[in-house]
């Protein structure tokens, strides 16, 4: 069969996209590092985990990958799966990936899908309800939203994945350690209110430029 012959009639179908019990899986696990409860260190035994989340070892085994990819997990031939212990430089480097490419995107954004702006408006109302609440792990992950619902629609994959690749370092970085010594979540929220305004008005200059100030201002908080 010829190239175009095949690409008319394809060998294979395209499967619709549903959460899987690994994707639960690592959701789970990703709250429980994010909000302290298995900690830098602890080893993560899969039958344990897979006890506690009442699936078989398989899910569990996929999400700890998933999450050695995301950062927030090491897998040694030695100890076997870890949580990572993060240093601010990790987080740092997380930051200044972002800062080369997530402005950019987001100007991207901007011009190529005109809906982003509703998804970064629903992270953005969740964030605020959660101000001034005891958990910040959900304000976070709603933070963490946020900012994806911006660069998601720039129309390079490549870079999508890049800044989604370092997602769970950032998200961490500003828990642990921005957080941590500087609370400054509301004055992070203000900051994304200034973004997003931005984007609504069709401005990608000056969406990018807040948010290269916005992620400048975050290295600046992070320990030295």
């Amino acid at each position: 069969m010829s190239d175009v012959s095949a690409s008319r009639n394809p060998l294979l179908t395209p499967l619709a996209r549903s959460t899987t019990t690994s994707d639960l899986a690592v959701e789970s696990i990703r709250s429980a590092i994010l909000a302290g409860r298995l900690k830098p260190g602890d080893t993560l035994v899969e039958r344990r985990l897979a006890e506690q989340l009442g699936v078989s070892k398989t899910p569990v085994r996929e999400a700890l990958i998933a999450l050695a990819g995301a950062g927030l997990v090491t897998v040694s031939p030695n100890r076997g799966a870890t949580v990572r212990e993060v240093t601010a430089r990790d987080v740092r480097h997380a930051y200044e990936v972002r800062l080369l490419l997530e402005p950019w995107a987001v100007a991207r954004t901007v011009k190529e899908d005109r809906t982003a702006a509703t998804a970064a408006h629903a992270a953005l109302d969740e964030a605020k309800a959660r101000l001034h609440g005891r958990d910040q792990v959900p304000m976070s992950l709603a933070n963490r939203r946020f900012h994806r619902a911006l660069y998601a629609g720039c129309g390079n994959p490549l870079v999508v994945g890049q800044l989604d690749a370092v997602a769970d370092l950032a998200t961490l970085g500003a828990l642990t350690l921005i957080w941590q010594r500087s609370p400054s979540w509301e004055a992070e929220h203000a900051e994304h209110a200034e973004i997003l305004a931005a984007c609504s008005a069709g401005d990608a200059e000056a969406a990018s430029r807040l948010l290269r100030t916005h992620i400048r201002t975050s290295l600046r908080r992070l320990p030295a």
